[in-house]
């Protein structure tokens, strides 16, 4: 009689809630090795997202008659080229400014120091060592490099080969790839292809738009920061493209740091870095980043506040930067299986 009685099932979605309660107690555990596998393929997941990235541009080389490895051989060595050009030109220039602005940052809380009467002068220290310390640390990696900076540099050079061969490989092949992968899926399921082809569509709208977005942000404020004067524009023009990747947050934090260092310069100055600060956000957010991103990657602002908090909390700075991405990736999977969900939905609560 009691056998009659038993819910299976009951006891099979209980199981089910009990491994997800431990999977989502031990997030932390899962996250630190997937980080490690991500540390590890880090190379090839840049080959592959610059190669795909580029693919377009080999494609309308190949439209206009060019040759496919000639297409290939012409974009590798665009990129070498403007890589190579950006780090010779702006790299001095960066230090200069970095050395300008750490003296401006030590300048400000000199003087909120003495207008408030305030015994900063520990705090001052400590920017001091800090902002020394990382000039050196550049200077040091610009001229010969320490042995630490060396083993880094060493290791960064490693890395750098290995994902260099690999985005030449992804770059050639991708068509080939992305065939392999489209005829696997199809004489496996249908389904899994349309899926597959729903993610694709999400994630090369976002890279495609974060990567214009960066471009367009560190064009903008550096012109508009040397525009009003603003000694360190460049950095921040860096700055500004850098937290991007962080969304909302990132651009109050270039904001923030524009205004203190402006108060330094003088009140022209000030007054056009917090016109800048307050108006182009706006225009940012509300005309530039739609009609790059377009309709698919439109987020609520609150979910990606959310969704930076979270992931910020779970792993830090990483967490904040995958944030959107994952979340990017839940929504168009929880879309594509809506209809399925629901329909299982139904069926658990019939048989509870």
């Amino acid at each position: 009689m009691f056998h009659n009685k038993l819910n299976y099932k009951l006891i099979n979605i209980t199981a089910l809630m009990l491994l997800l309660y431990i999977a989502v107690s031990n997030v932390g555990v899962w996250w630190g090795i997937l980080m490690g596998i991500i540390s590890i393929l880090a190379p090839f997941i840049t080959a592959f997202a610059l190669a795909y990235t580029c693919t377009p541009i080999v494609h309308f080389l190949e439209e206009k008659g060019v040759r496919k490895w000639l297409a290939v051989t012409i974009v590798v060595i665009a990129v070498i080229i403007a890589t190579s050009a950006l780090l010779i030109i702006t790299l001095p220039l960066v230090y200069d400014q970095l050395v300008s602005f750490g003296t401006t940052i030590l300048d400000v809380i000199s003087e909120v120091g003495e207008k408030f009467h305030l015994n900063l002068g520990p705090i001052e220290i400590k920017m001091e060592d800090y902002l020394n310390e990382i000039v050196k640390n550049i200077g040091t990696f610009i001229s010969n490099g320490t042995a630490g900076f060396l083993n880094g540099l060493l290791s960064f050079i490693g890395k750098f080969i290995v994902a260099f061969i690999a985005w030449i490989y992804f770059l050639y092949d991708m068509e080939k790839i992305r065939k392999a992968v489209k005829l696997f899926l199809l004489r496996h399921s249908k389904r899994n292809y349309l899926y597959l082809k729903s993610i694709d569509t999400e994630f090369t709208q976002y890279i495609k738009g974060l990567t214009i977005f960066l471009l367009i942000q560190l064009v903008e404020y550096s012109v508009l920061f040397f525009i009003v004067g603003h000694p360190n524009w460049l950095i921040l023009g860096i700055l500004a493209s850098i937290t991007t990747i962080i969304p909302y947050f990132g651009g109050l934090i270039t904001n923030i740091i524009a205004v203190i260092t402006a108060t330094t310069v003088g009140i022209p100055t000030l007054i056009g870095t917090s016109i800048i600060c307050l108006i182009f956000p706006q225009v940012d957010g509300y005309v530039i980043s739609p009609r790059i991103y377009g309709k698919t990657n439109n987020v609520n602002p609150l979910i990606t506040i959310m969704a930076v908090s979270i992931g910020g909390t779970i792993a830090g700075i990483t967490g904040i930067i995958v944030a959107l991405p994952i979340y990017l990736f839940l929504r168009t999977t929880y879309q594509f299986y809506k209809k399925d969900l629901k329909s299982s939905m139904k069926k658990m609560k019939t048989a509870i």
